[in-house]
């Protein structure tokens, strides 16, 4: 990808949705159809209008399949088509002689357009993939001489989550509810979570089915792996401390996970891939691999009050992950466990070393040891009631810039 790429399409300066980019997702408008679309500058693609005027014909794929409520079926198609796909239509808003120039219907405005959850998601894990997060947690929660258990650094440590209530960027959460022990109290009480927290994570969906009892090998797990989104894993940390012992988060994550819209193709990211943090000890044999397996992708986190303005709380990067997206899918399947396409696998909560890199308000403030300052004079140990979370992330190298948009949620009171 190292051609420099110019469109005929308008592309403001330092869009995440470049010519290098066009990411797939669904949108509508109005009261229509949902439908397959790609993302250009501030515009959508409308696949279906394009398949409609024949540019997929020699595909020999069934057209109907781009008038969809999620992309499952378009990824199910596997990578040599969803990426011929991509280029075609990277082609055609190159070439400045392009038929699609005088045809107003292939192109949508993003402000006119609904976006929807862009996978049906059937099962979803998140790991715990930071060191810098497990440390840190570690030392709030136990021993800060003993922060990291000792089965970390020897395997991706997650849990299933519940794949029900992941939501798309724009739709509204409640605080939720739940049994809390209060301190110095001997027995739990049941109210609203006062310590309600967001994680910066990313998302990556699974591409290709496997089957029960198959593994996936580190060399070729991202063969397994359509594209990457942003994740926010909220978490009730008064809820999480109470239950988690001894099976782990349950309630106090459940309620609800966001996620952008557009799916990023792994693809897109092969320009940034750099080195990994250095694994010590020696990970065992069927978790080894080669070559470059983290991303480059800058990431920040921004806490809005209700009528106030977005204060840049976090900067943080995917490129600290201590354990890559290869060596989750490898462990996953290692067991001989199944997936499907449109399963989701997040990170886990990402932090760089430094606390304006720490990616949740648990680290932040240290466990509201350390309130922050908001631009309006209010502090916040946790988020409060109308705080809306926003997250965004990019990557940057020369001219290339490839981005994820946003994943935007606002909290609303507990529901009576």
């Amino acid at each position: 990808m190292s051609q420099i790429l110019n469109s005929w399409v308008n592309i403001p300066d330092n869009s995440d949705f470049s010519i290098y980019n066009l990411p797939f997702g669904i949108f509508s408008i109005g009261n229509k159809h949902k439908k397959i679309g790609v993302a250009i500058g501030k515009q959508i693609v409308d696949l279906n209008a394009l398949a409609q005027l024949g540019y997929f014909d020699n595909l020999e794929i069934d057209n109907n399949i781009f008038i969809n409520d999620f992309l499952n079926d378009f990824i199910s198609l596997g990578k040599p088509i969803t990426l011929k796909i991509r280029l075609i239509i990277q082609e055609l808003l190159t070439d400045k002689a392009s038929s699609l120039i005088n045809k107003p219907n292939i192109l949508v405005n993003q402000c006119d357009a609904q976006m929807h959850l862009p996978v049906l998601i059937r099962d979803y894990t998140d790991f715990y993939s930071s060191i810098e997060h497990a440390t840190n947690v570690g030392e709030i929660f136990r021993d800060p001489k003993d922060a990291l258990l000792p089965n970390w650094k020897h395997i991706p440590v997650g849990y299933h989550g519940r794949s029900s209530s992941i939501i798309v960027s724009g739709q509204s959460i409640h605080r939720p509810k739940g049994q809390v022990m209060l301190t110095d109290a001997k027995t739990p009480i049941f109210q609203p979570s006062s310590r309600l927290d967001f994680e910066l994570e990313m998302g990556f969906i699974i591409g290709k089915n496997t089957q029960l009892g198959e593994s996936v090998k580190t060399d070729n797990a991202e063969n397994y792996i359509f594209g990457k989104v942003l994740f926010n894993d909220w978490s009730a940390r008064d809820i999480q401390k109470w239950e988690y012992v001894p099976l782990g988060p349950f309630l106090a994550k459940n309620f609800a996970s966001s996620m952008s819209p557009w799916i990023v193709t792994i693809e897109a990211l092969e320009p940034f891939r750099v080195q990994g943090p250095k694994q010590d000890p020696q990970v065992l044999p069927y978790l080894q691999y080669n070559g470059l397996k983290n991303y480059d992708i800058n990431l920040e986190v921004s806490i809005q009050p209700q009528e106030s303005e977005e204060n840049i709380v976090s900067k943080s990067n995917f490129k600290y992950m201590y354990w890559n997206m290869a060596q989750q899918v490898a462990h996953h399947t290692s067991n001989g466990c199944n997936m499907n396409i449109g399963d989701m696998l997040a990170s886990g909560t990402i932090s760089g070393k430094d606390k304006d890199s720490y990616g949740s308000m648990l680290e932040i403030t240290w466990s509201g040891q350390k309130p922050i300052k908001l631009s309006n004079g209010e502090k916040r140990k946790f988020l409060e009631d109308y705080d809306t979370v926003i997250m965004s992330g990019y990557c940057e190298k020369g001219a290339i810039r490839v981005g994820f948009g946003q994943v935007k949620t606002k909290l609303l009171p507990a529901v009576k």
